[in-house]
This record gives C-alpha cells, structure tokens and sequence, in this order.
C-alpha cells in the first residue's frame, strides 16, 4: 500500500501527460482542419496535401517536438513509481518536463524565440532530474 501511495503523484503526471499529448494532436488537427476543410479531415487523406498556414505548421512541429522527449518521460516516470523516488527529485523533474510542455506550446504558436527555446531546455533538464533519481 505505501509504495503504491509514493507512486500516485507519478501516475497522476503521466496521465496529465497523456491529456496533453491528446491536446497537441486536437490543436494540430482543429489547426489543419479550419485551414483545409472538414471534408479533407472526414476522408482518407490519400493526397499529399499539407496545411500550409503558419498556426499549422507550428502546432504540427509543436507536437512532434512534444513527442520526442515523451516516450522517455513515460519510461523515467514509470521507472519512478515502479522503483521509487524517495528523495521525491523525480516528482519535481517529472513537473519541471511537464510544466515546461506545457508552456511550450504557446510560445511556439506565437512564434518567440530564444525563451521558447530555454523552456524546451528547461524539459530536458526535468527529464536529467528524473533519470538522476533513479540512478542515485
């Protein structure tokens, strides 16, 4: 039961991760969807057609460069609740990945440099927190 309690707050963030990652897809879809037409999302998309917009170009490289680092955020924040974290630096690399994220996405619709580049540094050094802890 109490290894269970230490891996609740980990569990939590990885399904949090999960809504994210489903709000990435929606916002690239609804982004692609207002700029092509509901026919082209309702069909096959056999053609190469792309939107061309740039909202939808961002939130399409938003939302690959989200799930470049989330396989490994899911594999280090189950490794956490599954092994522990009992200096509990996991839980807060695991929120400085997520929060970090999160503030991503509008930075990068709208198109700021330099910071949006910090905050995806910012992930990745939540991500070193988190493998940190269980190698220690």
């Amino acid at each position: 039961m109490e290894t269970a309690a230490l891996a609740y707050p980990m569990l939590v963030l990885i399904v949090l991760s999960v809504a994210l990652l489903v709000f990435h897809i929606l916002l690239q879809g609804m982004l692609a969807t207002r700029e092509l037409g509901s026919q082209w999302n309702a069909g096959p998309r056999d053609g190469a057609r792309e939107p061309q917009g740039i909202l939808a170009g961002r939130a399409a490289r938003a939302s690959a460069n989200f799930r470049e680092t989330y396989a490994g955020f899911v594999a280090l924040a189950l490794a956490l609740a599954i092994a522990g974290d009992p200096s509990g630096w996991g839980l807060i690399g695991a929120w400085l990945w997520f929060v970090a994220r999160l503030v991503y996405i509008p930075l990068y619709l709208t198109g700021i440099p330099y910071i949006r580049s910090l905050v995806w540094l910012a992930s990745l050094a939540g991500l070193a927190v988190m493998a940190g802890a269980i190698i220690v």
